[in-house]
């Protein structure tokens, strides 16, 4: 069952992506995920949102570390990449490059995928924070192709606006 992103945010998909339900593409982890259909050839270059409230003092590369982990117990061997951290202290973020391969209709499949976590504060119990967890994963000849969309995908996120 699909699950829900713990803090609203609004967000605008780059032309040529398309919202899927996260349970029927095979994602029940994901709160949202978008696929962008002219790249399935074979493997469909995606992005999910995922996210959760945390209440330790974990850092987002230690974060990053634990999605690491989880995706070595999914999928076998992991190589990480590059490991930057980015946003400010009040909007902290923290991005990784890792590669896998997948089985995919009984065939063998090279994925790479950068992640993104995105730390928020809550306003109100700052022993509580939210994380999200965005991802676009693709072939790495997909890559270059994808890689613009999802920079300009991750400069439409932000909190929900509110009624004032």
């Amino acid at each position: 069952m699909a699950t829900t992103i713990p803090v609203p945010i609004e967000f605008s998909l780059p032309e040529g992506w398309l919202s899927a339900p996260p349970d029927e593409v095979g994602a029940p982890e994901a709160a949202f995920v978008a696929l962008h259909p002219s790249t399935g050839n074979g493997f469909t270059a995606n992005i999910t949102i995922a996210g959760e409230v945390r209440t330790d003092d974990a850092s987002l590369p230690q974060i990053a570390d634990e999605a690491v982990e989880k995706l070595e117990r999914a999928a076998g061997q992991v190589q990480v990449g590059r490991r930057n951290e980015v946003g400010t202290p009040e909007n902290p973020g923290f991005t990784q490059a890792v590669r896998t391969r997948i089985t995919l209709h009984g065939k063998q499949v090279d994925v790479v995928q950068l992640q993104v976590f995105l730390g928020m504060a809550d306003q109100l119990d700052s022993h509580r924070r939210a994380v999200l967890h965005i991802a676009l994963t693709a072939t790495p000849e997909q890559f270059e192709q994808v890689i613009g969309d999802f920079q300009k995908f991750l400069k439409t996120i932000k909190p929900e606006q509110g009624e004032a």
